[in-house]
Order: C-alpha cells, then structure tokens, then sequence
C-alpha cells in the first residue's frame, strides 16, 4: 500500500525534516506541493515529486484532490490549526510540525475535528525518537525511576536567534524560543512522566537582549525592530500529582549551561538526565552509582525498519500507522498539554500571577 502525501509549506522544517525523512520511507510518496512562494513549491517539486507532481499556491486547491491520503503541515503556527482542520475535513490524515498550534482553543478545535472525521492526526515532536530518548523512555516504562517527581525541560541557546522567516513575528508563531524550542523539551519531559495533568504553571517571558543592534548570533545579527517575541522565557509547572517540573527556553542568554530538546528526572528510585550523554544514576547495597549509556550503535531498538535518523523513524512510524490503523507515537491529546501550558506561561509573564488549569 503506498500513501499519497501532500506538503503544505515548502519552506525551512519541511527541506529540513519533514521532505528528507518521507524521502527515504518506503510506501509514501509525494505527490503535491503548496507554498505561498510558487518557486519554493516547484523547487520542492523537483527535489522530491516527480514528473506528475502538481504544485499549488493555494492550500485549498491541493486539498480538492481526493487521492491524496495524507497531509504535512509545515506552515508557520498561525495557520497550524486552519489548515490541519481543513485537511482532515477533506479527508486527508495530518501530519502537522509542532507546536500543535498558537492556543488551547485551536489545539482542542484540531482533536475536536480528528475525532469528527475520524482521520489521524500527529504532531511533529521528532526528538521522542532520537536513541537518548527511546532508551530512557524505556526506563521510564519499566519503572526503573519510580515515580518522578521534579524534572526539568531544558531548551537553551546562548546565541542562535533565527532571523529568517517569520521566528522573530509574535503575530504569525505565537512567541520566540519557549513556543518554538521549549515546546520539544516539555514534550519529551511529559513523555518521560507519562503525566499529562497539570495543577498551574508560573512563569516570565524576558524581551532583555532582543533590543540590541549588531548582536553576536549564529545566524547575524537579528533586526530590533523585527524582535517582537521573548528571547528567553522560564517556566515552574505544577502537576495535579505533586509533581514539578522547571521549562528553561531561550534563544539569547548569557550562559555556557546550553542545551537543546533535554530532560532531567528525579525519581524515587532513580534520575537520569541528557547533560552528557544519556546517564542513569541511583544507589544500590548503600552505595551511589551512575551509568553512561552506550548509544553508538546504529538504529533504535524500540521503532522497527530505521536508521538512526529521528526525522526519518518519526516520518516511518506515522506512515505506518495510518497503513496499520494504529496509534502515532504522537498523541494529539498529549500535544494539547503543551499547548495548554506554554500557554499559561506566557498568559502569566503578561499578568504576573500564576495560572491554575480546570
């Protein structure tokens, strides 16, 4: 059985991830391509379609074609939520890149329509899949830290603002760095926990470095002027459980702690944490321990049929899912928490107080 895929948004994630990955997966084929700048759909046309590839400008175009099965939403997260619902409305399974959207209202609006029309609904958090992760998620399963009671989600660049497309534009992503690298360490952190009940969160969004001109960046120097999302933002979550977790985002700060999409747990009957390597540490017979984990080996044991690639073990485990009418890895309804509460952190920066879930 092959899937017919259709990619709305031809721009950065989806050359970086989303294109690449089908690529190499086999029974799914791309067969249509839409962005808003007619060169970037052909160019992605003439990378990965083939001849009989169509391209449009206009999502709902691409949309009327009834043989595609499966859409890629790569667009920026304004318009996340308006396009998934019309893809699954005209029948179409999604694959939509993460952050699942801008707000908890469009979030529910999305799993309200998957539940509606019945079709699949995934949301691109590929970093579950790297080996580091796959591994202690395991752990996690099996217990082996007891239950986990303070974690943190961190997601830290000392100086890697994007300055191309529209990252820097509150309006159209929502945010900066919490929304866009911060979303990938809550997620994994939840994941870890498999605790998706948040009590209230507390947090501040900080606009400190983003007003300054000719800044060191790994990418040049970001406009002032175009700077209207937070360049760092930290999060405190309390869980229904007891349970807190602590969300570092940022693209500028002055640290040398870095990081991206990491985790660190604290069990009862052990912790674990990313800072250098995967390490397990606990005790045992009266003594402390820590074990580094060995991940060189190729492939991920816990996904069938990949390599070591998270894009392209995300990109074969949707596509088998739809073929075998299983769950995704990703549920959406575990995507909506972290929309739930990315929310409440930036709705507390804006009131100073903290924010309590129903």
């Amino acid at each position: 059985m092959t899937l017919k895929v259709g990619i709305i948004g031809c721009g950065g994630i989806a050359n970086g991830k989303h294109m690449p990955a089908l690529k190499k997966v086999e029974g799914a084929v791309m067969v249509a391509f839409c962005d808003i700048v007619p060169e970037r759909a052909e160019q992605a046309k003439a990378d990965y379609g083939d001849a009989n590839a169509a391209v449009y400008s206009d999502y709902r175009e691409l949309l009327k074609d009834a043989n595609i099965d499966v859409i890629h939403v790569c667009t920026p997260n304004i318009s996340h939520a308006e396009i998934s619902i019309a893809s699954m409305e005209a029948g179409k399974h999604v694959m939509c890149e993460k952050p699942m959207a801008k707000t908890t209202a469009e979030a529910q609006a999305m799993i309200d329509a998957a539940k509606r029309t019945g079709k699949k609904l995934t949301i691109g958090y590929q970093n579950r899949f790297r080996a580091d992760s796959a591994y202690l998620h395991a752990v996690c399963e099996n217990n082996e830290l007891g239950e986990i009671y303070y974690a943190k989600a961190k997601a830290i660049r000392r100086r890697a603002v994007p300055t191309w497309g529209v990252f820097l534009d509150e309006e159209a992503q929502g945010g900066g760095p919490l929304i866009d690298i911060g979303t990938h360490a809550l997620d994994l952190t939840l994941w870890m926990m498999d605790n998706y009940k948040p009590k209230y969160a507390v947090g501040n969004a900080y606009h400190k470095l983003s007003g300054r001109k000719n800044a060191a960046n790994a990418w040049g120097p970001w406009d002032p002027e175009k700077f209207t999302v937070e360049d760092s933002a930290i999060g405190f979550i309390t869980m229904e459980n007891g349970a807190t977790i602590v969300l570092e985002a940022s693209w500028a700060l002055n640290t040398l702690d870095v990081g991206e999409a990491k985790t660190a747990l604290c069990g009862t009957e052990g912790g674990a944490d990313m800072e250098k390597g995967l390490r397990i540490n606990g005790e045992a017979y009266g003594k402390t321990f820590e074990k580094y984990i060995g991940l060189d080996a190729a492939g991920v044991d816990f996904y069938d049929g990949a390599g070591d690639d998270p894009a392209v073990v995300e990109a074969e485990q949707w596509i088998r899912s739809i073929v075998n009418d299983t769950e995704p890895v990703v549920k959406p309804e575990q995507a909506l928490v972290v929309t739930r509460i990315l929310e409440a952190i930036y709705k507390s920066s804006e009131t100073g107080m903290p924010v309590f879930f129903d």
